[in-house]
């Protein structure tokens, strides 16, 4: 059963519930990085276009879920930033990805905060990485609204429109969903195609 079929199924109430536990991990919990991000908020605002979901009620909650869970991603970072580091590795936890979203902060300093929202992984890691750097909470907190209210209303919208322009949208929801993971991770392997080429380059050079 996909997590949308299971908000659906659960009720209104329980489906936004369900709708803020899921964005909040994805967010800002280290065991959430697996979770569907943007294709979950996109099948969302699809679901939205044709009155099965209130779309108000849908971007205030999963902005207010995307927002909260980064804050508590950074007051992790900032408590346990040096153990995470050498936690071992586990079926929940890959140090490297917390490794990758470091590098990904290092590049982009402050805009981390907002461009990893839209990079899978990266984005469940960057506000932790920002609470390990120490990053003024007044500084994160602006990055993290703009990132979390961006990220929230461009791909829910999306959804939204496309599901409002195109007839019996609900027909094609498995190959729009599948274009939208492949979208999403281009980014992670464009970055990870070019550290590579660095590494390289930095061993020939050597």
């Amino acid at each position: 059963m996909s997590y949308t079929s299971l908000i659906l199924q659960a009720g209104y109430l329980i489906g936004f519930v369900l709708i803020f536990a899921i964005i909040f991990a994805e967010s800002g919990i280290i065991i959430g990085f697996f979770l569907p991000g943007d294709s979950f908020l996109f099948t969302l605002g699809l679901l939205a276009s044709q009155g099965r979901l209130d779309i108000l009620l849908l971007l205030v909650v999963a902005s207010a879920a995307a927002i909260l869970g980064d804050s508590v991603g950074y007051a992790t970072g900032r408590r346990f930033g040096p153990a995470l580091f050498n936690r071992p590795n586990s079926h929940l936890f890959k140090k490297e990805n917390l490794e990758k979203a470091h590098e990904f902060y290092e590049q982009y300093g402050k805009k981390t905060i907002v461009l990893a929202r839209f990079v899978p992984f990266v984005r469940c890691f960057a506000p932790i990485i920002a609470g390990i750097a120490e990053m003024p909470y007044k500084t994160f907190l602006f990055y993290n609204v703009i990132g979390g209210l961006l990220w929230v209303f461009s791909i829910s919208l999306a959804g939204y429109t496309l599901g409002s322009a195109v007839p019996n949208i609900d027909h094609y929801i498995l190959p729009i969903v599948g274009l939208i993971i492949v979208a999403s991770l281009l980014p992670t392997l464009g970055h990870l195609g070019n550290q590579k080429r660095k590494k390289n380059k930095g061993q020939t050079n050597g």
